[in-house]
């Protein structure tokens, strides 16, 4: 293409080689506002200036805008900075040389670009106002404008509340809450298919609602209590909330407190003050909303004024004066003891009330909040204390006040005195008085107590005198004067001492008999003679025989009286007196009357009929029942009093009881005949009972008593501090761990004093240690402690030791050796035969079944056998003193042959040195007396055998014949001296030789 333009400039130069020519590129420019662009002006031939002139024909000198640059001899370039419209036209390129010119022209267009100068993407609105969704778009040529809601055309047509503005606006009538969401600005230009838009999010607000909960709120004035007022706030966006009393904001403080949204307002401590209207004010953008609450204030009454009076009796008039505040206004009310003084009608201020009682003495008058009540005549019966009492429908307050009403004395008291000769009676002088006064006793003008009255005493108390009198003859009945005194005035009053009378006598009314009882019912006496009547005298008989006379107590309401012990069908009469204090009253006539048979038994029980107090058909009657709740409270004893019985022996009584919501009754009790009481136990709390008892004898059952009762509340458990709270479980538990300790403890004292128990079990199973007695047992019964190298068999040494004689003094005792028992033998009887001798088991574990094992085997045990029969007799030389060193050869014990009967060795008896010479002849003398039984050879002898004995299994048989007939002869031996002492030792081979007799076999 360069080489293309470089030929037509080449060409246009050759044709016009003294022309010159102006091409600018691009021809023409469209440039949008605020954009840049440049113009390349391009001269054909020698050019001395090239210059650039504006649509107005004004040269163009480089600007901030606008900029022209020479690049070389043939260009020049135009640029455009930020168009706006005003750089639109049409710019001309110029190209001078000498006196020749040429121009070329461009036409630049601007154009705007779809723009939105006000489009809010978030707009607010109104409920019902009438909305202008705002889009101003700028282009040129001007954009057509488009309005959709959610993605939708909105078709101005078919809703007459839309409607697209000259501006291009969207205006929506009354707008609502539904009409809330996106809506899409849409402009375009046809001309160059150019599209924009921009979303709008409307909003609507919702001015507020107020819903007030409750438009009259009412407290309690000064009794610490609080008032809540509350309203509730709707609307969009939610609003806020505020509490206002006279256009004063209220706020949280240590009066009201109100909660996290505002809706409520708590007022603390009302007062009186605190009464009127509160605002709630609601508020948000839509606007704001107000709306009133009443708090009514009410006070409880409150006595403010009341004051004690002193009046004077006869005085012309008094007045008390209570007053009392409250709201509302308290009605005042006065009271003195049972007497009420109330108004007709709740007083006020335009219209005060009058109450005057029906005597017309007492006027009471209020006005408001004041009361008073007027006293025309005061009188001494009107002291004491007044209450006034101001009430409304809040509460009440009472407070009492007292009126002293000074007054001359007042005597009262009977005027008569009944009494009989040497029966002290008083005459009661009661004196009313204020202050108080001084009482004198008179009769016939001289006072009491005179010289020569000896028997009347005086009695005083602040408020009488007691004048007592022992009649001792006519004289001293009649009249008596008290007279009182004070500061007011005096009084004096006539009493009469008179002579009482024994009663009238009683008029009896009518029988009602029974098979073995009978019911006497009587009129009191017309006169009781001046006192009480105190008792009744029965008497009853049957015709022709003696009286039976019972005295009954007077008891009060009641006028019948039960006759008991009467023969069925037999005919009696009775009479009654009455008796006081002077003495028995004269009897009434004669009343006959006749009991009734005995009824045959009934073959059926009866239904339950309601208790009656009369018995039928010879049946008892019912018992009466008292009925006590125990401390317990849910425990019940039912006492009961015998009644007729019919004419026959109350067998037993049948007590059935249940609770009265419940139709089963618990299982009948059968109570013998001689109680009178039954004790309910472990009944339900709080709970109604009723309980049936009926008496049974041979004719039948009575009638059912019925007693009713309530047994208590039950007691709620408060656990004690320090209490045990223990359960029967627990207890039981603590008695099985005491139980384990004392068991422990008498093991461990077993343990430690006779070596037995299960620790000493213990300690010879598992630790291997020597059981108690181990070591004298094994000494007594021959048995030796084995080695862990069983190849080594015991030797058993058999010695027989005599007794010192008895000719020796004190019997001192023989130096232990290691032969002397370890354990004192018991004592036996003088007549005790001679021992016993067993067969001892070899205690070999290698050695091999047969005669030699056998014969051995017996020699030993016959050994054992004298040993443990001639323990006894060896506890005298055990406790004898040690022997003197001079002493003769027949305190050394003698010592018996050694026989050894390991395997090869020879039989030997070896001789005991001097001492066998010795003890020979005794041994003989001894056979003899042995044979006889004499005891006193027995005494004298002692034995110590000590046999030795290796056993072996390969020992040969004449060996061991010879150690069994050896065996056999010292047996024999042994058997010739009963009471000798024998000891047998089992001593190890692997033992060192001690005292050297170990090797003498």
């Amino acid at each position: 293409m360069l080489q293309t333009r470089d030929l037509i400039w080449t060409l246009l130069f050759i044709g016009c080689a003294a022309s010159i020519q102006v091409q600018i590129t691009p021809t023409q420019g469209e440039i949008s506002v605020g954009e840049s662009k440049f113009f390349l002006c391009e001269v054909v031939g020698d050019a001395t200036d090239i210059d650039w002139y504006a649509p107005s024909g004004e040269k163009i000198v480089s600007s901030q805008d606008v900029f022209v640059s020479r690049t070389d001899e043939s260009t020049s370039t135009l640029t455009i900075y930020h168009a706006t419209v005003d750089s639109s036209g049409n710019y001309k390129c110029v190209a001078k040389s000498a006196d020749k010119e040429a121009q070329a022209t461009v036409q630049v267009k601007i154009f705007q670009k779809i723009s939105f100068k006000n489009a809010p993407s978030l707009q607010e609105f109104n409920e019902g106002d009438n909305a202008d969704i705002v889009c101003d778009v700028v282009s040129s040529p001007p954009a057509t404008i488009f309005w959709k809601h959610k993605g939708a055309k909105i078709h101005v047509a078919k809703d007459v509340r839309f409607k697209i503005m000259e501006n291009a606006h969207l205006q929506i009538r009354g707008i609502k809450k539904t009409d809330e969401g996106m809506y899409t600005c849409e402009a375009r230009v046809m001309a160059r298919g150019e599209i924009d838009f921009r979303a709008i999010k409307v909003v609507i607000n919702v001015l507020p609602t107020i819903r007030i909960r409750q438009a009259e709120v009412n407290a309690t004035a000064d009794i610490g209590t609080s008032a809540m007022l509350a309203c509730d706030a709707d609307g969009f966006p939610e609003p806020t909330v505020t509490w206002a009393r006279n256009n004063v904001v209220l706020e949280t403080d240590e009066k009201y407190s109100l909660n996290e949204d505002g809706s409520e307002l708590l007022i603390k401590d009302v007062t009186k003050v605190d009464e009127g209207d509160y605002t709630c004010m609601a508020k948000n953008k839509a606007g704001e909303k107000e709306e009133e609450v009443s708090l009514n204030v009410f006070v409880t009454p409150r006595i403010t004024y009341l004051n004690n009076q002193t009046a004077s009796e006869l005085q012309e008039h008094v007045t008390l004066t209570c007053e009392a505040s409250g709201e509302p206004t308290p009605a005042i009310t006065w009271s003195f003891g049972p007497r009420v003084f109330t108004e007709r009608e709740q007083a006020s201020w335009t219209r005060p009330d009058t109450y005057e009682s029906l005597d017309g003495n007492v006027v009471v008058r209020s006005d408001a909040r004041v009361s008073s009540l007027t006293l025309k005549y005061v009188q001494f019966s009107d002291a004491g204390q007044y209450l006034c009492t101001a009430r409304n429908p809040i509460g009440q307050d009472s407070k009492n006040m007292y009126l002293e009403v000074r007054y001359s004395p007042k005597i009262q008291g009977p005027v008569t005195v009944y009494t009989w000769e040497g029966n002290s009676a008083n005459i009661s002088c009661e004196v009313l008085a204020h202050p108080g006064a001084s009482v004198v006793w008179f009769r016939d003008g001289q006072q009491l107590p005179s010289a020569n009255t000896t028997n009347i005493k005086i009695y005083s108390t602040p408020t009488a005198s007691y004048l007592e009198i022992t009649p001792e003859s006519q004289n001293d009945f009649g009249s008596y004067n008290c007279t009182a005194t004070n500061v007011i005035g005096s009084e004096s009053k006539e009493f009469l001492m008179i002579q009482a009378e024994v009663p009238s006598a009683p008029t009896v009314e009518g029988v009602a008999p029974f098979s073995s009882t009978a019911m006497v019912n009587f009129e009191e006496p017309d006169s009781n003679g001046g006192v009480s009547v105190l008792r009744y005298k029965v008497d009853w008989r049957q015709p022709g025989q003696d009286w039976s006379s019972r005295e009954f107590e007077v008891e009060t309401g009641t006028n019948q009286i039960i006759l008991t012990g009467l023969k069925p069908e037999t005919a009696y009469e009775v009479k009654m007196a009455a008796v006081n204090g002077k003495g028995d009253g004269e009897s009434s006539p004669s009343t006959p009357f006749t009991t009734k048979p005995i009824p045959p038994p009934e073959t059926s029980t009866p239904s339950i009929p309601p208790p009656t107090t009369l018995p039928l058909k010879g049946e008892p009657s019912a018992p009466k029942l008292e009925a006590k709740v125990q401390k317990k409270g849910n425990a019940l004893k039912v006492n009961w009093v015998k009644q007729d019985d019919g004419g026959t022996p109350i067998k037993h009584y049948l007590v059935r009881y249940k609770p009265k919501h419940v139709s089963d009754w618990r299982p009948e009790i059968r109570v013998p005949h001689g109680s009178d009481h039954v004790l309910l136990q472990a009944l339900d709390w709080n709970t109604e009972y009723e309980v049936y008892v009926v008496a049974e004898n041979q004719q039948g059952k009575s009638k059912p008593a019925v007693v009713s009762f309530r047994t208590a509340m039950q007691p709620t458990a408060i656990p004690e501090v320090g209490g045990s709270g223990l359960g029967t479980g627990a207890i039981v538990g603590i008695l099985m761990v005491v139980f384990l300790l004392l068991l422990v403890g008498v093991d461990v004292t077993c343990y430690f004093l006779n070596k037995c128990g299960l620790l000493m079990c213990i300690a010879v199973n598992f630790c291997g240690k020597t059981g108690p007695g181990a070591k004298g047992k094994d000494i007594e019964e021959g048995k030796a402690a084995f080695t862990k190298d069983e190849s080594k068999e015991p030797i058993v040494e058999v010695r027989t030791e005599e007794a010192n004689p008895p000719t020796q003094d004190g019997g001192a005792p023989t130096e232990p050796s290691e032969t002397t028992p370890l354990t004192e033998a018991e004592p036996t009887s003088p007549d005790t035969t001679s021992p016993v001798v067993n067969s001892l088991p070899t205690a070999a574990s290698n050695s091999t079944p047969g005669a030699s094992e056998r014969n051995t085997a017996a020699a030993v045990e016959s050994a054992k056998s004298a040993a443990e029969a001639s323990l006894p007799a060896s506890a005298g030389s055990k406790d004898s003193g040690p022997a003197p060193a001079g002493a003769t050869s027949s305190s050394t014990p003698d010592v018996g042959p050694l026989v050894d009967l390991s395997e090869g060795a020879s039989l030997t008896v070896a001789p005991p040195k001097a001492a066998t010479a010795a003890s020979e002849p005794d041994a003989k003398a001894a056979e003899p007396k042995e044979s006889t039984g004499s005891p006193s050879t027995a005494s004298t002898a002692q034995a110590d055998i000590k046999v030795a004995i290796d056993d072996k299994a390969n020992a040969n048989d004449a060996i061991t014949k010879e150690a069994n007939a050896t065996e056999t002869k010292e047996v024999k031996e042994v058997d010739a001296v009963p009471n000798s002492t024998t000891e047998v030792k089992t001593v190890p081979n692997e033992a060192p030789v001690a005292n050297g007799n170990e090797s003498k076999a």
